[in-house]
């Protein structure tokens, strides 16, 4: 059925995007794709540097949906260089919110409705998925985040960020952009966690929503390019970082997190 331009949902989905980074992301991907187009109409893929022919695997169902886009980066330049270029390209057309997956399949894509009715609802925030992990999951990586969690909880003075990593988010486009590009961090697995605690600085309302994750094994499709030592090193450096900002902004976070001012523009 044809939707006018003043039905509710037209006017959402224009104000809304899905925006799914990649780096040879193998099988899962176009899994992940097919289902995220099923649960809304503008889907962004961006191609980071990928050279598993991910762009010929996309390209028959770039024909079949009208709101999917493939944006391709010729070098590989990490996932958050990769939002970015999305959410530059967001903002000239005019959307207000990006909902960041991941592109193996481990977020729960039918949650994409609800996560963006939230945003739309609530001005300055800034929606997060807080994981539930299955018996699949690896225990390091279950017991090493709360090492960032804990960081990220001191950084904003018990701001409310359940989760500093996990990739399933909706952020505000605007306010996201003039942030990270004030800054050169935050360009490659640290994106998450740095523009999380920058938007609660700069007042951002953090809505925590537990939803479950799925870890695949490498048989079923699963694909993981974290690097437990080189990326925990860069996620150690970055929060070491945050807390050397923290100091001087810390009279201001103060007054936030008592309720004597709403927000305090400081990225």
């Amino acid at each position: 059925m044809q939707r006018s331009e003043s039905d509710p949902l037209c006017v959402k989905v224009k104000r809304c995007v899905v925006i799914i980074p990649s780096y040879n992301s193998g099988a899962k991907l176009i899994e992940t794709v097919v289902r995220a187009c099923d649960q809304w109409a503008s889907v962004w893929v961006v191609l980071d540097g990928s050279t598993d022919g991910s762009e010929s695997f996309l390209a028959d169902l770039h024909m079949e949906r009208r709101g999917l886009r493939i944006i391709v980066r010729p070098c590989n330049g990490g996932k958050g260089a990769a939002v970015l270029d999305a959410l530059r390209l967001a903002e000239l057309e005019g959307y207000e919110y990006g909902l960041v997956l991941d592109a193996d399949g481990q977020h729960p894509v039918d949650k994409i409705p609800e996560f963006f009715h939230l945003a739309l609802q609530r001005t300055h925030s800034l929606i997060l998925g807080v994981p539930i992990f299955g018996p699949e999951a690896p225990l390091l990586r279950i017991y090493g985040r709360l090492f960032g969690n804990t960081f990220a909880e001191i950084e904003t003075l018990g701001g409310g960020i359940r989760d500093s990593l996990f990739g399933f988010r909706v952020y505000p486009v605007h306010l996201s952009l003039r942030i990270m590009e004030a800054i050169t961090s935050g360009r490659g697995f640290d994106f998450d966690t740095v523009l999380a605690v920058r938007l609660l600085w700069a007042g951002a309302h953090p809505v925590n929503v537990p939803v479950p994750v799925v870890y695949f094994p490498k048989d079923r499709g699963g694909v993981s390019h974290f690097r437990y030592m080189k990326d925990n090193w860069l996620l150690i450096r970055r929060h070491l970082a945050l807390l050397a900002e923290m100091i001087p902004r810390f009279p201001r976070l103060l007054l936030w997190r008592f309720g004597v001012m709403r927000g305090h523009d400081c990225p």
